[in-house]
């Protein structure tokens, strides 16, 4: 049996992918409803493929794929949508996506795409290549926090999440006197002065 791992946080699109595959040379091994859970059941249960939905609660869909590709983890990844922002698609592109299945009438697909991603195919739509394509074409939007380096960027996401100097500097695994020095030196780059108005910034960064 070849495994899938179904992560998705509605039980009803997990038992439907079961019974999808019922009988076929796929079996679900497991289920997951979270980011979080996704990434544990991988590393408890290694699936073959991954099938994946994009929203879910916690470290949505698009995070845990980039997550997984970040630690060089290349199993096929498959996308199951109701529908993907532009962001979204971009996202899970250059994260190396293997397939993107739409949750309307995917039980007459899943099969096919599970089958030729298995195979090493990719099995993306055109009119998701296209609209990719076109996106990439376009200026990417500046947002306000584009001073930042990436470290700078997540201590603004965290200030927006209403976390105290002492509790980013736990997430970070750095010196609550370190996370001070960063926000001095965030304040500049950004011509403000306090953490109210980074944090109204971050709340407005297109990237977040």
């Amino acid at each position: 049996m070849i495994g899938v791992l179904v992560a998705d946080d509605h039980g009803f699109i997990r038992a439907g992918v079961t019974a999808v595959l019922r009988g076929t040379p796929f079996g679900v091994v497991a289920g997951a409803a979270s980011g979080e859970e996704t990434l544990a059941a991988i590393a408890s249960n290694d699936p073959q493929i991954v099938l994946l939905d994009i929203n879910m609660p916690g470290i949505n869909g698009v995070a845990a794929l980039e997550m997984l590709r970040s630690k060089g983890d290349e199993r096929p990844v498959v996308v199951l949508t109701a529908g993907l922002t532009d962001r979204q698609l971009i996202a899970v592109m250059r994260a190396g996506v293997s397939g993107i299945v739409s949750k309307e009438g995917a039980e007459d697909e899943l099969l096919d795409v599970l089958e030729k991603v298995h195979a090493g195919q990719k099995v993306i739509a055109p009119e998701y290549l296209q609209r990719a394509l076109d996106l990439s074409l376009q200026p990417e939007d500046k947002g306000p926090l584009d001073r930042l380096n990436p470290r700078e960027r997540r201590i603004a996401r965290l200030v927006a999440r209403g976390m105290r100097n002492r509790d980013i500097g736990q997430e970070l695994n750095i010196g609550e006197g370190t996370v001070k020095v960063y926000l001095h030196a965030m304040y500049q780059k950004l011509g403000i002065e306090n953490r109210t108005e980074l944090a109204l910034l971050a709340v407005s960064d297109p990237a977040n």
